[in-house]
């Protein structure tokens, strides 16, 4: 998979099948959506390419009111690439891209820079500035300018729609279940492991840390608490964890939001390998207590939670 950052990375390069949008947790409705750009790509002879944006448009316009970003971007790439898609265009949102009326973002992006002979876009795509340009009129703008333009209706569960927002809730909610079912995959947070302030080793559990803060832009995460997790990029089979996803109340105040996972019988020097974490069960919320010693007695029971989870499913 080519991966360009913005579309004057290159200019009428191979034509494309297009789709274009936000994929914030590329769940089950875009992979539906993407698999028939794939499809419909290889039927017409044209190279599969998604454009979507960094950062996301609502944290442009209104980063305090933006919602938790599902996925960090190295993520959400790999979701494509899993997925099968040939080239990902991310655009960089800022004011001059949110200025494009609907005739230029057309004319500049679709047309010359993208080289679209064919959109396929949900069915509540809109696009330039103020959100003017809809299906009909890309339409319109496909008849003038050669491009065909599809639809792909929301995929439903039970009546209900599966979308970005129905996953952020769930894993608000702590629904990890939910979150799966709904992604067609576990939850997981990717990133290069850093070094922490070492207590884990103090108190016996020893863990691997991602600044999580630095991939949601110092934003709140979409899920936070202590997990069942698994560790996948270090094994060939995924390593059964304990993980604590937050602000750790009890021992730092600065608010930074760190991903800390003690897996299980484990003990090598990981600093700097790319790593995924899979949150499977939420345990419990974040807690702040009075010392260490009640701090160690709680990630014991956490602990413990964990290896009768796999246990139980015969994990280990």
């Amino acid at each position: 998979m080519n991966v360009f950052r913005g579309p004057t990375s290159f200019f009428a390069g191979p034509a494309c099948a297009l789709t274009i949008g936000n994929f914030d947790g590329v769940h089950r409705g875009h992979a539906a959506l993407l698999q028939q750009l794939k499809v419909d790509a290889k039927a017409r002879g044209l190279v599969s390419c998604v454009m979507t944006f960094e950062p996301h448009p609502k944290e442009f316009f209104s980063p305090e009111q933006a919602p938790p970003r599902i996925l960090n971007l190295r993520d959400k790439l790999a979701a494509f690439a899993e997925l099968g898609i040939d080239r990902v265009v991310v655009e960089h949102f800022n004011a001059a891209f949110a200025r494009l009326t609907p005739e230029e973002f057309v004319s500049e992006i679709i047309v010359k820079r993208l080289n679209a002979k064919w959109i396929l876009i949900g069915d509540d795509f809109c696009y330039g500035a103020k959100r003017a340009g809809n299906f009909a009129s890309l339409k319109t703008a496909g008849e003038k300018y050669g491009f065909a333009v599809s639809s792909i209706n929301t995929v439903s569960e039970n009546g209900i729609r599966i979308s970005s927002s129905a996953l952020r809730q769930a894993l608000a909610n702590g629904e990890m279940e939910r979150a799966s079912k709904l992604l067609g995959r576990p939850y997981g947070i990717s990133g290069h492991v850093i070094h922490g302030q070492k207590l884990g080793r103090t108190l016996g559990f020893p863990t691997l840390n991602l600044a999580v803060a630095s991939h949601l832009h110092h934003r709140k995460p979409a899920t936070s608490g202590i997990f069942v997790a698994q560790v996948l990029g270090l094994s060939d089979q995924p390593l059964p964890a304990v993980a604590s996803l937050g602000v750790r109340p009890t021992v730092e105040d600065a608010g930074r939001v760190l991903l800390e996972t003690h897996i299980f019988d484990y003990n090598a020097d990981i600093y700097g390998k790319v790593i995924t974490v899979e949150l499977l069960e939420k345990i419990r919320d974040e807690a702040k207590y009075a010392d260490l010693d009640a701090l160690t007695k709680a990630i014991a029971s956490d602990a413990a939670h964990a290896r009768n989870y796999f246990q139980k499913k015969n994990y280990v």
